[in-house]
């Protein structure tokens, strides 16, 4: 796990900018700190360290190939990289490695089969940038689910720039791209600010699964795909496993532990996450079932029991046998991280996880380099409740005619006005014109109105649109494999694991997710939904994500794990009311502040203020708010 960053055509001061993109990237490798520059200094790559594998001198980065005429930096893990390293040996194609480190092994595969090749057979999480240098060709690739983050785009009109951290990027001198105003509806309806954009103008996030190529004299980029989610849906649906139930879960079991034995692999200590939910126990039952060593595992827990899971986090370790870590946190923990979150991701993000998060991955980075995660597993085996629930709504309301139904829905929400509730809500779904355009209408911010007038979008435009707005209707046959699909191609790798790595990386601590291992995601969109969700046996209530349960279950008591799902969160809502936090939150929403700015609707954002206070309503939207504005504290705009 490391930092990469890099730019073209800078000219005079180049060292000094790279060293300043370099200096900003620290907590993503404090190991080492590299540069590399063309003869030209028209290219210029860096990189920051954090050693996991061969943690001497021959890992570090920038690299170049034994032939010389490839430079990389790369962020991530190759898992496969011994598999890959004897593919190359076998073939003549390296007659002997420099080291032990899966960059060299990446670095030499790219030299011997050019890096599109290299990219569909290598099995890990990465951000990669490859200069050629007799082409004069730069070349971006991010991995196919969107573990590490990726920004590129240009500064100052003519900068080709690229970076593991947005902050990394505009701490570039004279950097001065505007604030993008045009995704600003999309942040205030999801809490992130989704892909491709980001939240400064001529800057974008490069998509799982893409590979972006620049040729001298640096002006234009193109962008492929080498791995595509939808393809794998597609295809899963088209080629469905042809096993039981009980062949799926041997199946699946085998797959993540072929996955986790690969990400255990590391120079320096592992552990795990372990929450207590179905999926994080999943992970550590089946670490721990390969390990010959006590498995270590970390957890929070909350000192308010409705929030709390450590308990039964606890009771699970201690049926498994893990050396288990928790740490209870308070109040004034989470009031202590919360300034600290717009330095960790750059831009606005607002998924309130992301405290406890980063305390977890603080503990955690205590005891080990490296930690396991459960993520991914709602989103490939129909975890949440959510997909049900929006294909109960949907059939019912399909029965409706739409020309009767959206008339009504209109003349309901002008009832409704500025009200949140049933009405408003039953208002947006009764213009769904399928199920995917539901799932769109039960967003939260949803039709919420918190930017000035006249900084909207008069009309939507093509490069506004996100793969949630562009995503076709009934594409795959299932529609709660629809509602997942949509789910994996935005709502996961911006969210989830936007959270995870850039928490996580603010402590140097590298998170893995087996469940996102390739065979695993192409292995899950073969199965069934009824594999995934309905009755466990006649006469039981509907429960999901069945196939896990059948894998953990082989490892942990049945008793253990049903139970109502807490989540990984913590009360909020209640401390923004209570002194300390309600003044911190006033701060950023002044009046004077926000009139200053320009940007959000003051009026709307302090009647939100007024009824969350009395009328506790716009949770969400108001931490969407505050996020928002303790950014630009953060940037100084």
């Amino acid at each position: 796990m490391c930092g990469i960053a890099g730019f073209c055509n800078w000219g005079v001061g180049w060292q000094k900018n790279i060293e300043r993109m370099n200096e900003r990237m620290y907590h993503r490798g404090p190991d080492a700190s590299g540069v590399w520059a063309s003869e030209d200094q028209t290219v210029v790559l860096g990189h920051r360290r954090l050693a996991v594998v061969d943690l001497t001198p021959s890992g570090a980065q920038p690299m170049e190939s034994h032939d010389s005429r490839y430079v990389m930096v790369y962020n991530g893990e190759i898992y496969n990289h011994r598999m890959i390293r004897a593919k190359l040996q076998e073939e003549g194609k390296v007659t002997a490695f420099r080291g032990t480190s899966d960059t060299e092994v990446l670095l030499e595969a790219v030299c011997a089969y050019g890096l599109e090749k290299t990219l569909v057979i290598a099995k890990g999480m990465f951000a990669i940038a490859v200069y050629d240098k007799k082409e004069h060709m730069l070349l971006l690739a991010r991995d196919r689910v969107g573990e590490k983050p990726l920004y590129y785009g240009f500064v100052g009109g003519t900068k080709f720039v690229f970076g593991s951290d947005l902050n990394s990027i505009a701490s570039l001198e004279g950097f001065d791209n505007a604030v993008n105003t045009k995704v600003l509806e999309q942040y205030f309806r999801y809490g992130y600010v989704p892909a491709p954009y980001s939240i400064y103008e001529d800057i974008y996030k490069l998509e799982p699964g893409r590979l972006l190529k620049i040729k001298a004299p640096f002006r234009q980029y193109e962008k492929r795909t080498y791995w595509s989610m939808t393809e794998a849906a597609v295809s899963g649906e088209k080629h469905p496993f042809q096993g039981s139930e009980t062949e799926a879960a041997e199946e699946l079991e085998r797959l993540l532990k072929n996955a986790i034995r690969g990400q255990m692999e590391a120079d320096v200590p592992v552990g795990a996450f372990l929450s207590a939910g179905i999926d994080s126990s999943t992970i550590v039952s089946l670490m721990q079932s390969i390990s010959e060593r006590k498995v270590k595992s970390f957890t929070i827990g909350m000192w308010e029991e409705k929030f709390n899971e450590a308990k039964i986090a606890k009771q699970i370790a201690e049926h498994l046998g893990t050396e288990h870590t928790e740490l209870y946190i308070t109040e004034a923990d989470a009031r202590e991280v919360i300034p600290k979150l717009s330095g960790m991701f750059g831009e606005p993000f607002a998924d309130s996880s992301q405290i406890p998060t980063y305390l977890v991955s603080r503990m955690t980075r205590e005891h080990v380099t490296v930690s396991l995660s459960g993520d991914g597993g709602d989103e490939l085996f129909c975890g949440y409740n959510t997909y049900g629930s929006l294909d109960r709504i949907w059939r019912r309301t399909r029965q409706i005619p739409y020309v009767l139904r959206a008339p009504a829905g209109v003349l309901l929400k002008r009832a409704g006005a500025f009200k949140q509730g049933a009405l408003t809500t039953r208002a947006r779904l009764l213009g769904a014109r399928s199920i995917e355009d539901l799932y769109l209408r039960s967003e939260i911010g949803e039709g919420l109105s918190i930017v000035r007038k006249e900084k909207q979008q008069r009309k939507r435009q093509a490069d506004a649109l996100t793969i949630m707005d562009t995503y076709p209707a009934g594409m795959l046959g299932q529609p709660q494999h629809n509602l997942m699909l949509m789910d994996l191609m935005m709502y996961h790798p911006d969210d989830i694991l936007n959270k995870v790595d850039r928490t996580a990386m603010a402590v140097s601590l590298e998170t893995r997710v087996p469940m996102l291992d390739k065979d695993v995601v192409e292995f899950a969109w073969s199965l069934p939904i009824s594999y995934c969700v309905g009755s466990a046996s006649p006469g039981t209530e509907r429960v999901t994500k069945k196939i896990l349960r059948a894998v953990l279950y082989k490892y942990v008591p049945r008793e253990l794990m049903e139970r109502p799902k807490k989540g990984f969160s913590i009360p909020l809502q209640k401390w923004l009311r209570e002194p300390g936090l309600k003044e911190w939150a006033e701060s950023l929403i002044d009046k004077s502040v926000l009139d200053r700015q320009g940007i959000l609707d003051t009026d709307v954002v302090w009647r939100m203020w007024k009824d969350y206070l009395e009328r506790d309503i716009w949770r969400v939207q108001i931490w969407y708010v505050l996020m928002f504005q303790e950014w630009m504290r953060y940037v100084g705009r």
